[in-house]
């Protein structure tokens, strides 16, 4: 067979992900406070950006339809540029005197030195603001203070090479994350020793950190009682198991002891800590500042985004007045890079402006189809998935899913992300409207805490439970469910003192 060559037409279609695509893409799942982290470093690095005045509507919406327009159509964009920075030059004695009619510098300097007296003075009390506990710069750390204490204990230098390995392997809880006897090698030192330094490294504070396994943390504490309590020091060391299980008579039985006892006992080994390094976790509130609002006004539900504290951006003249002059000058350097920053600015623009409409939009499905959650609360949530929602409004569920990405709504009901309400089905018993799997939780919670305390409900019965309220469900589906909740078995639940 011939080869030969020869030319020829093929259409064909391709995605092509450009910068622009790119750049929508990644602030559709962005949160709120990494956009205005975005938009204000985008803010420095684009000298064509300026922030305006969000109380000027009609220059925040003309910046809008100028990205708009300039994104669909570069060419025409750079025209109008041209004809407005023609129309917003500045007039000849205003040049010539330096002055601008929308800034007042007098009243700025007499607000400026009234704002930054020298003088002290009382802060208002702001109960909304977070206490100062909340916003130390550093605290002090579970190992910066074990490594305090290693420094001031009496131990020789190998010692306390064995103990610095020991602090720089614990776990958050105090717990050894380490193999011991590979410590105690690299240390150089004996097993034997290495067991004793570490008995009295568990007695720093807090009491049973730095060790292998719950049984030994609790011997530790247990150890610290004045008067020392055998019966304590027992249970913990033979029958963790039955005191797990809470099989008080199986223990009494085993020690030959009253059951007032055991029961006296078990009240003291709960009142111990079994995470020693607990109370060294970061514990700073974490504020959430909703992205949309969902407002009930005469009967319908009315839908506001969130954009306070959001830099409004446009296009400043200035650079506009600029590239005016590098055409007629015909300085090409000039041109091509406001030209660039101008494009890049559009972009942002347009991209910042589709975002929230998106947003809005998906909110806006969301709560068509939950309207009785809205209303009513979280037992009637209703299934839904994000191909629901992209029917909808038009969209790809790509789309979807990064839109309500650590986004939250603030509803009459609470405040929730919008991804919880995207939810797998539960079947009704009878045939019926299916339930979200969301409001089936929130019925196992309410079923467990109701519960007799000295009866907890078993999985077996909470499903029997579901199905008189027209949930089928099976029992495994339920531990489940319970298990996400952080809820512990019927026989761990169980209270018998």
């Amino acid at each position: 067979m011939a080869l030969e060559i020869k030319q020829s037409l093929r259409l064909s279609q391709q995605l092509v992900m450009t910068p622009q695509l790119q750049q929508a893409i990644k602030l559709l799942q962005l949160s709120r406070m990494e956009l205005s982290e975005v938009i204000n470093q985008e803010l420095v690095e684009n000298p064509i950006l300026e922030e305006t005045a969000e109380s000027a509507e009609g220059e925040s919406t003309a910046s809008r339809e100028e990205g708009e327009a300039g994104a669909q159509d570069p060419e025409g964009e750079q025209r109008r540029d041209e004809e407005a920075s023609m129309k917003e030059a500045p007039k000849e004695d205003q040049l010539v005197t330096g002055k601008e009619d929308d800034f007042n510098w007098e009243s700025y300097v007499e607000e400026f030195n009234s704002s930054y007296s020298p003088a002290p003075s009382m802060k208002e009390v702001n109960e909304d603001l977070p206490s100062f506990e909340n916003i130390l710069t550093k605290t002090t750390s579970l190992e910066e203070h074990l490594m305090w204490q290693l420094s001031m204990a009496t131990f020789s230098e190998q010692e306390k090479k064995f103990g610095q390995l020991i602090i720089g392997n614990l776990s958050d809880d105090g717990y050894i994350k380490a193999d011991f006897a590979e410590l105690a090698r690299e240390a150089g030192m004996e097993l034997e020793d290495a067991e004793e330094t570490l008995k009295l490294i568990q007695n720093f504070d807090p009491v049973g950190v730095a060790s292998r396994n719950l049984q030994e943390c609790l011997m530790a504490q247990a150890r610290f009682m004045r008067p020392r309590q055998p019966l304590v020091e027992k249970i913990i060391e033979t029958h963790l198991g039955e005191l797990e299980r809470k099989n008080y008579h199986a223990i009494a039985r085993a020690e030959d002891t009253p059951l007032e006892k055991v029961i006296i006992a078990t009240k003291l080994i709960l009142e111990l800590e079994p995470k020693p390094g607990r109370s060294f976790h970061a514990n700073d509130t974490h504020y959430i500042t909703p992205d949309i609002y969902v407002y009930k006004v005469g009967g319908e539900f009315v839908i506001v985004l969130n954009e306070d504290g959001m830099p409004k951006l446009r296009i400043s003249p200035y650079y506009k007045n600029i590239l005016s002059s590098a055409k007629k000058d015909g300085n090409k350097m000039t041109k091509e890079y406001v030209q660039e920053k101008l494009r890049s600015a559009v972009w942002l623009i347009r991209s910042i402006h589709n975002r929230q409409k998106t947003i809005y939009k998906v909110t806006e499905a969301i709560v068509k189809r939950q309207r009785d959650f809205f209303e009513k609360g979280v037992q009637h949530l209703r299934p839904m998935i994000l191909k629901d929602v992209a029917s909808d409004i038009g969209m790809h569920e790509s789309t979807i899913s990064r839109v309500t990405t650590n986004k939250y709504v603030h509803t009459p009901v609470g405040i929730f992300e919008l991804k919880y309400f995207f939810n797998s089905s539960i079947g009704a018993a009878d045939g019926g409207d299916s339930l979200a799997s969301e409001a089936v939780k929130e019925k196992i919670r309410q079923l467990i805490s109701k519960e007799d305390p000295k009866n907890p409900l078993s999985d077996q019965r909470l499903a029997e439970l579901l199905k008189t309220d027209n949930i089928d469900i099976a029992r495994r589906t339920v531990a489940k469910y319970r298990e996400m909740l952080g809820m512990l078995s019927s026989g761990k639940r169980k209270k018998v003192l």
